[in-house]
């Protein structure tokens, strides 16, 4: 995929002497203006020539514009700080797109259009060749109208796995009029009601790559088509992996005289006879995936693996399997293997040295000696993963009746989340070759030894979580990555580490480091982050700290309780941070003006860090804050300065001393999950549009002034509020019924307020997973409801200082058993 998009991309040259056409000018700007750009990718899409625009380009005759490449990275699984974020953001795509008749490349790929159709629309792009609509967030039936493309060679509907988005299709005949299409992704697309899947493979002879990756295929999909030599006849990459086969392959893999990439996994083999052979016999084939498909190591035996050798296999990922003890013995007959993956299975057994391979991966299996891996017999591999096994004991270097190599081609080696102790050999510098070392997650101890000066090469290394003492090394020259945190290092950081010119990644965090953060730190320019929490720092940080951190985007000081930033609130930074945490250090001047315009800030943690007075103005303009903690201050004045946004997730509030109301633009934070507003002195009511907060989880507004009867809208489209503390408050009346649709509730807290009336039966009936409830100190009368012996899960039930029955335990006891 990146050859064409890079063939494509070349089309900046028809950009010339004509200027775009108003009509497609004012489409363009019409998209723009329907999607939200907090990157601000669109910037450009000022002035009247949109053909100089970042992503358009035009016919260098006609001025029409031929090209729109607006991909995104949009990543809908976790937060990656270190990562350049872009991408839009919309509802749909926008209709005014349709009058870019003359287009032929559209890339909208890695974008989030929120479970929006693919647009009908888009099949009148006649001259269209390329389509890239992949990862972003697209929902519903493919729209037959692509089948009008006639032109397309690429095209690419990818979707995130798993995601809560999902596009599929009843009939995907519409393919088969796509006589000139080269490459086809439909990679978690469902087929599985589909109609005329057969299509694929039979009437797009053009074919040269095709992903059906996790499309919910099965053997009617394919073994009743793929029989004859036919099918795909210029196939070259084939992707069906993660679907529902099983049993014998179909025939039609053998004919196959191009295909050099084969991707099978999940695939189910177990059953299966010489079909592991039949594939590595493929002659064409290079890279063959067979993942997670039941193999054993019977079928490795001579009997059903018997070619090997005349194979021209040169990537080959078997992990994921049953494959037990040792290595196939067939597997070192393949002499044009080089890279061989084998993690995840049951291997224990020695490694043999297999002279042709490069890289070997075995982790996630079941070694207990790093012996029988035999790293010092190893002398081709430049590559080797041992990680997740079960080794144990003291990692020792090679032995006198091992036959160690005179050189090492090793350049990687991984040995994380093992259980190896002792300290880590000096040995380790024979390995002069080894750019990343990687062993986090053990028990290693003693000092991180001098040899690894040796290592000349030496990029990335992380000895993460484990025992090691002494001091932070001063000799590591060409490191890119430096990750010792959660060990027992102490001592200072040394200045040296500013001379590692090329660090973009620092961490020493839970370490006992003392002593000032270094101001040589602040040379590093291509540092992106630096993680130095939970230690004994001390010292003022200044504007020289950051001189030179221009890349700087992840920043956490947390817990260096002597630490004391001290930084002029006229200074601009060099840098757009997306993640600060300073809690628990100390800052002085007031709430940190110089995070001002730092707008792409998602994370701000500033808890515990001596804040005092008003919150800015400008904060309020954030909009991409995902988390802000400000808690265990002495901030003062409303809340009305807060980015209201619906990016953000958690607004973590509590211990300080803001006063008012809780604003009404708190509804806006529509994907809010967590609010704590708690230790305040806050008035008035709660908000009755609370109900636009579908996704929150815990809503804690407990020690304030806050008063009035609780709106109803409260238990209104919550059903994922596990937590709700109200206590400590002047709230009257009775238990809004609609409270009974919190079905998640797990703590409620309504205790020292003015609430009246009996205490509701359907609490026990609707609300099942209380674990915590109370309600002491008010004015509520009758019995203690039975029901409440149907929340099973509940531990802590405080009804103190009020005339109420108590509720009979044998009675809940005979409730139980009736049950």
């Amino acid at each position: 995929m990146f050859l064409v998009v890079t063939k494509y991309a070349c089309l900046g040259a028809l950009n010339s002497t004509r200027s775009c056409h108003e009509p497609e000018r004012l489409a363009l700007l019409e998209f723009k203006h329907s999607v939200k750009d907090k990157y601000e990718m669109l910037s450009s899409w000022v002035g009247s020539d949109c053909c100089s625009w970042k992503g358009v380009r035009c016919d260098g005759a006609t001025g029409s514009v031929v090209s729109l490449l607006l991909k995104g990275n949009y990543y809908s699984y976790g937060r990656d700080y270190l990562k350049e974020e872009y991408y839009l953001v919309g509802d749909k795509v926008n209709a005014s797109l349709a009058e870019l008749r003359h287009l032929q490349h559209l890339d909208l790929s890695s974008n989030n259009f929120k479970g929006s159709q693919i647009p009908k629309f888009i099949g009148s792009f006649k001259q269209l060749s390329y389509l890239n609509l992949s990862n972003a967030c697209f929902n519903g039936i493919i729209p037959h109208h692509i089948g009008n493309l006639s032109n397309l060679k690429v095209l690419d509907l990818a979707s995130f796995p798993y995601s809560d988005y999902m596009l599929s299709s009843n009939d995907i005949a519409w393919v088969s009029r796509l006589s000139s299409l080269e490459h086809l992704d439909l990679s978690s697309v469902n087929l599985s009601q589909s109609k005329n899947v057969d299509m694929v493979f039979y009437m797009i002879p053009s074919l040269t790559y095709l992903s059906l990756q996790l499309c919910e295929l099965s053997n009617v999909d394919l073994h009743l088509h793929l029989n004859s030599s036919k099918i795909l006849p210029n196939i070259e990459h084939l992707d069906l992996s993660s679907n529902l086969f099983q049993g014998q392959l179909p025939h039609f893999f053998q004919n196959k005289t191009v295909l050099t990439f084969l991707d099978l996994s999940g695939y189910d083999l177990s059953l299966a006879q010489i079909s592991v052979n039949q594939l590595i016999m493929i002659p064409s084939l290079s890279e063959l995936h067979l993942s997670g498909c039941g193999l054993h190591s019977a079928l490795f035996s001579p009997t059903y693996f018997n070619s090997s050798a005349h194979s021209h296999i040169q990537y080959l990922d078997l992990s994921a399997n049953s494959i037990k003890g040792r290595i196939p013995y067939g597997l070192m007959n393949i002499t044009s293997l080089k890279v061989l993956d084998l993690s995840s299975n049951s291997l224990n057994l020695s490694i043999p040295v297999i002279p042709n391979l490069l890289k070997l991966d075995v982790s996630y299996n079941k070694f207990e000696h790093v012996e029988l891996v035999g790293i010092w017999r190893q002398c081709h591999l430049k590559k080797l993963r041992l990680s997740e096994n079960y080794f144990g004991g003291e990692m020792w270097g090679p032995s006198s009746n091992t036959s160690e190599c005179s050189h090492y081609a090793l350049e990687v080696l991984e040995l994380y989340d093992n259980k190896l102790n002792g300290p880590i050999p000096e040995s380790i510098g024979k390995l002069n070759n080894l750019r990343v070392l990687i062993l986090s997650s053990n028990q290693f101890t003693g000092s991180i030894p001098k040899a690894l000066e040796r290592l000349r090469s030496l990029e990335v290394l992380v000895l993460s979580k484990n025992g090691l003492t002494g001091p932070v090394p001063s000799f590591l020259g060409k490191l890119t990555k430096l990750d010792l945190s959660y060990n027992q290092l102490s001592g200072s950081i040394p200045e040296s580490l500013g001379r590692l010119t090329g660090l973009t990644l620092l961490r020493l965090a839970s370490n006992l480091l003392t002593g000032p953060i270094p101001v040589s730190i602040g040379q590093l320019n291509k540092l992106t982050g630096l993680v130095v929490s939970n230690n004994s720092l001390e010292g003022v940080v200044t504007e020289a700290h950051f001189a030179n951190l221009s890349m700087l985007k992840l920043f956490n000081t947390f817990a260096n309780h002597k630490l004391i930033f001290n930084l002029s609130n006229e200074w601009m930074p060099p840098f757009q941070l997306k993640y600060v945490k300073l809690s628990s250090c100390k800052i002085v001047n007031g709430f940190p003006q110089w995070l001002q315009n730092r707008r792409k800030l998602d994370t701000l943690v500033l808890s515990n860090a001596s804040l005092y007075g008003l919150l800015p103005t400008w904060l309020r303009n954030m909009s991409m804050l995902y988390t802000l903690d400000i808690s265990h201050n002495k901030l003062t004045g409303s809340l009305i300065n807060l980015p209201f946004s619906e990016y953000t997730m958690y607004l973590l509030l509590q211990d300080n001393l803001f006063k008012g109301s809780i604003p009404r633009s708190v509804c806006k934070t529509t994907g809010l999950g967590i609010l704590d507003v708690s230790s305040n002195r806050l008035s008035g009511n709660i908000p009755d549009c609370l109900e636009n907060l579908q996704y929150i989880q815990m809503l804690i507004l407990n020690s304030n002034g806050l008063s009035g009867v609780l709106p109803s809208s409260l238990g209104n489209n919550h059903s994922s509020l596990k937590w709700l503390k109200l206590n400590d408050n002047n709230f009257n009346g009775q238990i809004p019924l609609d409270l009974r649709n919190l079905t998640s509730l797990e703590v409620l807290d309504l205790g020292n307020n003015d609430f009246s009336g009996n205490i509701p039966k359907w609490i026990g009936e609707k609300l099942s997973a209380l674990r915590i409830f109370r309600l002491h100190k008010n004015n509520f009368i009758g019995s203690i409801p039975h029901s409440l012996c149907k929340c099973s899960s509940l531990q802590i039930l405080d009804v103190s200082t009020q005339q109420l029955n108590r509720i009979n335990p044998s009675l809940c006891w005979r409730v139980d058993r009736d049950e």
